[in-house]
């Protein structure tokens, strides 16, 4: 063996050590269990994934039929998306967040996450900051860091709504700096920054010379008379220093069509389709035609889930706060509700003593099959996830039996 070879060798590591360090996706873990339990016969109540237990609306699918039939969709198309549904996706953009983009700002990508993935990739050299407002999804920091780049925690908590502050933001800030991470509705939170708040947090960052990205995947989906504000809009002193992550997966019930989209300036947007067309190439084509219909389509079939979405919300925000050491700030968006649970952390429930909110919701779990992922997952502990995208009678039946288990606590 030479020399060279028995060096490359001589830590034995199997897996990168890059690659290793990321963690699997706490929701998705969370997921898959709740469905490995069910699958085997137990009655598991799942509040993990976010992802509307509605189907896809019929002419969303019919249109995804009609293009798997014609032969020129069996074949490789554009890298960055087609051409038509490009276009689709700036009218769309222009339509429901008043900012005007060309298609060639647009790249399609295989869901939300590759066109998390690519921004930071694109943009990030080792080394460079992001500001992430904390809590956050669980995809943010692992993608900031397998491009290279450090996620900058900048906490809130339920006593401020769970929304950052430009002192906040100010007070992380360093000359390593490149990228302030800006989601309004939150996954995990809920929470909706104001136009205010949006307006003066990008002020603030084009202040600083700062990019932003900004996921608006929850754009349609606020509650309470809560405007959306898409803070590339609100904000044109931004420039092109802006980068726009969307896609159909919560707003249409697409979760499973992976089909999603970054808009940025063209010179970014080259960059982040070279790389995609070594990694994935283009999205499935059946997919993207789906997402054309969707995009293009009317608004009904999310005013309809919203409907239902808002009923959820209520109720189960009513019903954990009627828990004994949870609080719940009620969520303005999404379809989450993040629930303070540092309460009965220490306290003896079912003769255990959970001191992090993971053992909480290991115990949950165990004892009573409902399954909730926990702050750890998204920032500090202390904290649960819960989803309110499923049936009503599961979510009534899931609150039920964790205020009969956790009332016991003491």
């Amino acid at each position: 063996m030479s020399a060279e070879l028995t060096a490359k060798n001589s830590t034995g590591r199997r897996v990168s050590a890059r690659i290793a360090a990321i963690a699997e996706s706490a929701t998705l873990a969370v997921d898959a269990k709740a469905k490995a339990l069910k699958a085997a016969g137990r009655p598991v109540i799942g509040f993990g994934a976010g992802e509307p237990d509605f189907p896809t609306p019929s002419y969303i699918v019919d249109a995804a039929i009609n293009a798997a039939r014609q032969p020129k969709f069996h074949r490789y198309s554009p890298a960055a998306g087609l051409p038509e549904l490009k276009a689709a996706i700036a009218a769309k953009t222009l339509r429901d967040s008043g900012y005007p983009a060309d298609p060639s700002q647009v790249l399609v990508t295989n869901g939300g996450k590759q066109a998390v993935y690519e921004s930071f990739a694109t943009l990030l050299d080792p080394g460079d900051e992001v500001l992430l407002p904390t809590p956050y999804w669980t995809t943010y920091p692992e993608a900031i860091r397998l491009a290279g780049g450090v996620p900058v925690d900048v906490f809130a908590g339920p006593e401020q709504g769970y929304l950052v502050t430009v002192e906040q933001l100010e007070a992380a800030l360093t000359p390593r700096t490149k990228i302030l991470l800006f989601v309004s509705p939150s996954n995990p939170t809920g929470a909706v920054y104001s136009p205010e708040q949006t307006r003066e947090i990008g002020l603030w960052a084009a202040s600083k010379g700062l990019w932003v990205i900004t996921d608006e995947i929850y754009e349609h989906l606020t509650y309470d008379a809560v405007p959306f504000t898409s803070i590339a809009t609100a904000v044109p002193e931004l420039g092109d220093k802006v980068v726009i992550l969307n896609g159909v997966a919560k707003t249409y019930a697409m979760t499973g069509w992976r089909v999603g989209w970054m808009i940025a300036a063209p010179d970014v947007i080259k960059a982040a389709t070279n790389m995609q067309s070594h990694a994935t190439s283009n999205v499935a084509n059946v997919s993207q035609m789906a997402a054309l219909a969707a995009v293009a389509g009317p608004l009904t079939a999310v005013d309809e889930m919203k409907v239902a979405f808002d009923r959820r919300r209520k109720a189960m925000v009513a019903g954990l706060n009627a828990i004994d050491g949870v609080e719940c700030p009620t969520p303005h968006g999404a379809f989450y509700a993040y629930a303070d649970v540092r309460g009965l952390l220490g306290k003896e429930i079912a003769g255990e003593r959970p001191a992090t909110s993971a053992e909480l919701a290991a115990l949950i779990l165990e004892k009573v099959e409902v399954a909730v992922v926990p702050g750890e997952a998204f920032g500090p502990s202390g904290y649960i996830r819960l989803s309110y995208a499923l049936g009503d009678e599961d979510l009534a039946t899931g609150i039920s039996r964790l205020q009969e288990f956790l009332g016991t606590a003491k």
